[in-house]
C-alpha cells in the first residue's frame, strides 16, 4: 500500500532560507506568519494531511460517488468526517480575509498546505479547493451584499463553491455556450441549460453548494462579449443567511472518470434556477477568469502533490525491492540481489523525480509570494512587478507544471515494474489522478497559448524582459562562486528563451501557425529557466547554511548534488526545443486530414 510524508523540512528551508520570508515582515498579513508560526502550521497540516486524509485516499479511488435517484451524491466512506474534521480544525481560515472570519495569511504559507492536501488526497482537496476559488470570484466582483450573504459561510466551509463554465458542445470555446438568464424582475434570473464536467458540483459534505454559473442574457452578443456570471445556490439564502428552498438545479448524471475518482464531477442541470448577476452584464467572463487563475495556480500544485506522492513511493520500493547487481559489482554480496538504487536507470527516474518536485515546489512558493507581493508590497512598481510575473507564470506553473508532475508520476510507476501496474500497490492512482491536471483548467496546449500569445506581449513585453533580468542577474552574481557552472548552463538556457522569444517576434506574425506549432515548446523552455533560477537560489541557500554550519548537512548536500544533476540533465533541453520552434509550422500543417490514415 502507498505512503506519504508532508515535505516540512524542504518547505521550511524554501520559506525561510530560499525566500527570506523575514524580508517581508513589515508588509500586512506577514507580521503573524513569524517562522515560529509557519512551523507549527506546517508540522500540524502535515500531521493532519498524513493521519487523515491519506489514509482514505486509496478507499476513496476505489469506492467513487454515488448517485442517487433524487440526484444527492454521497461521497466515499470517510470523507464526510474528514472533511468536518478540517472544518474544525481551521484549516479552510488561513488565506482568507479576516473581516470574513479568516486568518488572512500569506498565500505562501497557504499554498504549501495546499499541496500537502493534494499530495495526500487530490479527489477530497478539490472539494475545499473549489470553493477557495468562489470565494476569490466573490470577492473581487460580487456586491457588498453578497459578500455578506455568501463568503462567509464558504470560508467557515459550511457551504462549499463550484464554477460553472463547460457544456456539452463546448469547453474552450466559451462563446458558444447556451445556458440563459431570463430576468424575473426582482433583480434575480432565472438560469436554464445544462453544463458538464462539474468538479464537487453536488455531494454530502456541506450544508449548501454555491455554484458560480455561466450565462447569457436575453439580449446578449451571441459570443464570448455576451457572457454573464451569476450565483446559483443549490439552496436558496434567506435574508439572515438561513437556507431556504430547494433551487432549480440538480445533478443528472456522475461521470464516469479516469481517475479522481472520490470526487463528484457532474452534469448539472439548471431549470429555472434562480441567480444573481455577479459584477456588470456580459462582463461575466472577466470575473470568471478571476477564479480561473486561481484554479490554474492550484492545478500547478495539483501535479506537483501527484509527483511528489508517486516519487516518495518509488524511492521507498527502490530500497526495499532487490532485482540484480550493480553493474559495478554487487554492493550486498550477502544478499542474493541488490536493491533497485543502485541501477543508473533507476537512478535516472528518481533524480529526475527530485529535481522536478523540489524545482517545481520551490517555484510554486516563489509564485505564491508574488500572489501577495502584487497586493502588499509597499511601492507601486514592487506591486506591478510581482503581478508581472505572476501573469507570466501562471501558465508555466499549470502547463509545464503539470506535464512535468504526471512525467514523474509515470516514471515512479515505472520503477515499480510489473507491481507498479496492479491496483493495489497505488501507482496507478497518481498516474490517473495526475493526468486530469493536464486537462482541466484549460489544457496545457491551452497555457501554451495564453502564455506566447496574450502574455509575451501584454504591456509591450515588459513581464517576459523583467523575467530575462532577475535570471541574467543571478547569474552573473554567481558565475563567480562554487554554484559557476550551474549558472553558466543557466544564463545559455535563459539565451535559448530570448532567442525563441525573439523568432516569434519575427516570424509570428506573417504566419500565426508558427506560434501556435511552437507554443507548448517555449512553455516548457520558461519551464526549465524558472527551475534553473530557483535551483540557482536553493543551492546557494544552501551553501550559506553549510558556511555559517547550519541545518542538515545530509539534506543540504544533496541540495547541492541536485541543483547540479538539473543543470546537466534539464537545461541543455532548452537548445533543442528552440531549434524545434525555429523548424515553424509548414510540416506540422501541410498534411491534409485523410492523408492521416495510412490504411
Amino acid at each position: 500500500m502507498p505512503v506519504y510524508r508532508a515535505p516540512v523540512q524542504d518547505t521550511l528551508f524554501l520559506i525561510n532560507d530560499v525566500l527570506g520570508i523575514d524580508r517581508y515582515a513589515s508588509l500586512p498579513g506577514f507580521s503573524n506568519a513569524t517562522p515560529d508560526m509557519i512551523e507549527a502550521v506546517l508540522s500540524e497540516a502535515g500531521k493532519f494531511c498524513e493521519e487523515v486524509l491519506f489514509p482514505i485516499n486509496y478507499s476513496g479511488d476505489q469506492q467513487g460517488c454515488t448517485r442517487h435517484a433524487d440526484g444527492s451524491v454521497t461521497t466515499p466512506d470517510g470523507f464526510k468526517h474528514a472533511y468536518k474534521a478540517y472544518c474544525d480544525a481551521g484549516w479552510t481560515l488561513l488565506t482568507q480575509p479576516e473581516e470574513f472570519g479568516g486568518q488572512g495569511l500569506p498565500h505562501v504559507v497557504g499554498f504549501p498546505v495546499e499541496e500537502f492536501r493534494m499530495a495526500a488526497n487530490q479527489a477530497f482537496a478539490m472539494y475545499p479547493g473549489l470553493t477557495q476559488g468562489a470565494i476569490a470570484a466573490l470577492l473581487a466582483k460580487g456586491s457588498d451584499e453578497q459578500k455578506r450573504l455568501y463568503v462567509p459561510k464558504m470560508v467557515s466551509g459550511e457551504w462549499g463553491g463550484t464554477m460553472n463554465l463547460t457544456e456539452p458542445h463546448c469547453g474552450t470555446d466559451l462563446g458558444l455556450i447556451r445556458t440563459r438568464a431570463v430576468p424575473n424582475g426582482d433583480g434575480s434570473y432565472a438560469v436554464t441549460g445544462t453544463k458538464i464536467f462539474i468538479s464537487s458540483g453536488e455531494h454530502d459534505l456541506t450544508e449548501n453548494i454555491i455554484h458560480l454559473v455561466l450565462a447569457k442574457t436575453p439580449d446578449a452578443p451571441d459570443s464570448v462579449k455576451g457572457i454573464s456570471l451569476f450565483i446559483v445556490p443549490k439552496f436558496l439564502v434567506n435574508d439572515d443567511g438561513s437556507l431556504g428552498e430547494r433551487n432549480g438545479v440538480s445533478c443528472g448524471s456522475i461521470e464516469h472518470k479516469m481517475g479522481i475518482h472520490a470526487n463528484a464531477t457532474c452534469v448539472m442541470n439548471y431549470d429555472g434556477a434562480k441567480g444573481w448577476m455577479v459584477g456588470e452584464e456580459n462582463k461575466g467572463l472577466a470575473a470568471m477568469f478571476i477564479m480561473m487563475n486561481a484554479a490554474r495556480l492550484g492545478v500547478g500544485i495539483q501535479g506537483l502533490g501527484q509527483a511528489d506522492a508517486a516519487f516518495q513511493n518509488a524511492v521507498q520500493y527502490a530500497q526495499d525491492r532487490r532485482q540484480g547487481r550493480a553493474l559495478t559489482g554487487p554492493k550486498d554480496p550477502q544478499e542474493k540481489a541488490d536493491p533497485l538504487f543502485v541501477h543508473p536507470d533507476v537512478r535516472r527516474m528518481l533524480m529526475d523525480g527530485k529535481a522536478l518536485v523540489e524545482g517545481l515546489r520551490a517555484l510554486c512558493l516563489w509564485g505564491a509570494l508574488q500572489v501577495d507581493l502584487s497586493h502588499v508590497a509597499k511601492s507601486e512598481e514592487e506591486r506591478q512587478l510581482a503581478d508581472d510575473l505572476i501573469s507570466l507564470l501562471t501558465p508555466v506553473i499549470k502547463g509545464y507544471g503539470t506535464d512535468k508532475g504526471y512525467e514523474v508520476a509515470t516514471n515512479a510507476q515505472q520503477v515499480f515494474g510489473g507491481h507498479g501496474y496492479i491496483e493495489e500497490q497505488g501507482m496507478s492512482q497518481y498516474v490517473r489522478d495526475a493526468r486530469i491536471t493536464m486537462i482541466y483548467e484549460g489544457a496545457n496546449g491551452v497555457q501554451a497559448m495564453d502564455l506566447v500569445g496574450r502574455k509575451l506581449a501584454q504591456n509591450g513585453g515588459r513581464a517576459v524582459q523583467a523575467f530575462f533580468a532577475i535570471v541574467d542577474t543571478e547569474c552573473a552574481a554567481a558565475k563567480d562562486g562554487p554554484l559557476a557552472d550551474l549558472a553558466a548552463r543557466l544564463e545559455k538556457a535563459n539565451g535559448e528563451l530570448k532567442a525563441a522569444t525573439m523568432w516569434f517576434m519575427a516570424n509570428g506574425m506573417a504566419n500565426p501557425n508558427n506560434v501556435g506549432a511552437g507554443a507548448h515548446h517555449y512553455m516548457h523552455i520558461m519551464g526549465i529557466v524558472a527551475l534553473g533560477l530557483m535551483w540557482l537560489r536553493m543551492g546557494e541557500a544552501a551553501q550559506s547554511a553549510l558556511a555559517e554550519g547550519r541545518g542538515d548537512r545530509g539534506f543540504l548536500d544533496a541540495k547541492l548534488v541536485t541543483a547540479r544533476y538539473f543543470g546537466e540533465r534539464f537545461l541543455p533541453d532548452a537548445g533543442a526545443l528552440r531549434r524545434k520552434i525555429e523548424a515553424g509550422s509548414e510540416a506540422m500543417m501541410a498534411l491534409a486530414p485523410e492523408q492521416f490514415f495510412a490504411a
